[in-house]
């Protein structure tokens, strides 16, 4: 175990800014990499989305259609041109990486918070601040779930595992959604087993599935969590983002989640 711990100390450690990049003149609300790795999608709180070429950091497009300020971006987990938009105008819409507005997905009663990809392309995820998260066919548009219940506003949906989430959607609406903490993000582990929600408690708590209890919290902010991400591989890293204006990295081995500063 402490091998293990110390290759994932070391591999933290190397990490470095390769490169920085203004992404709007507005905060940014979200941002995401092609499957390929060859293209960067970010958001801001402004009505457009940016595509930059990796690595040179060129910007190729600009995604111009709504009109309010965006929430989140995702590219497909299959195909990279491919990649989805949500927005304050309570729309999300599909888009290639040409610019090129392809689809509107319309139904939600308020501003939409998260969007993520069925890890199969095929289906996209909404969630709402109507109280409502919904699953669409990302080829025909069609509304194929919407789901009601509900107490607070619904704003983190994970893409890694949705097949999960819809098996486990009654339980972690008590186990998450239904505490009087306001989750603001949301990470499956790369073998489902673990859950990592972030909120307004400045926490990111891991949960273990199989036993359907919390069994790590890390403490490593001042200030709200907005976001959580699982590295997608292994999961032996744990990315949480928060208004304190920080992104901290933890490391795990097994059960045990170590802060690193």
């Amino acid at each position: 175990m402490d091998a293990e711990i110390n290759w994932a100390l070391e591999q933290a450690s190397n990490l470095k800014l390769d490169c920085s990049e203004i992404g709007d003149d507005r905060p940014l609300s979200g941002c995401s990499f092609s499957q390929d790795g060859k293209l960067l999608a970010a958001c801001a709180l402004s009505p457009i989305a940016k595509l930059w070429s990796m690595p040179q950091v060129t910007k190729v497009a600009t995604l111009k259609g709504h009109t309010e300020r965006l929430t989140d971006v995702a590219f497909s987990p299959v195909q990279n041109h491919l990649l989805a938009t949500a927005s304050a105008d309570r729309t999300a819409r599909l888009w290639n990486s040409e610019g090129a507005h392809l689809m509107t997905f319309g139904g939600h009663l308020d501003r939409l918070a998260r969007i993520a990809f069925h890890p199969s392309g095929k289906y996209l995820g909404t969630t709402s601040f109507d109280k409502t998260w919904r699953l669409w066919d990302v080829e025909t548009g069609e509304e194929l779930l919407l789901q009601e219940g509900h107490s607070r506003s619904v704003y983190a949906k994970t893409s890694t595992q949705m097949a999960h989430w819809l098996q486990l959607l009654d339980w972690m609406r008590l186990l998450v959604f239904g505490t009087s903490v306001v989750v603001l993000a949301l990470s499956f582990s790369p073998n489902g087993y673990y859950l990592a929600p972030g909120g307004e408690d400045n926490t990111c708590r891991i949960w273990d599935l199989r036993k359907k209890k919390s069994i790590y919290i890390i403490p490593a902010h001042s200030n709200l969590i907005s976001q959580v991400k699982f590295e997608p591989q292994e999961g032996y890293f744990l990315v949480t983002g928060s208004y304190d204006m920080t992104a901290k990295v933890s490391t795990t081995s097994e059960h045990h989640y170590f802060y690193i500063n």
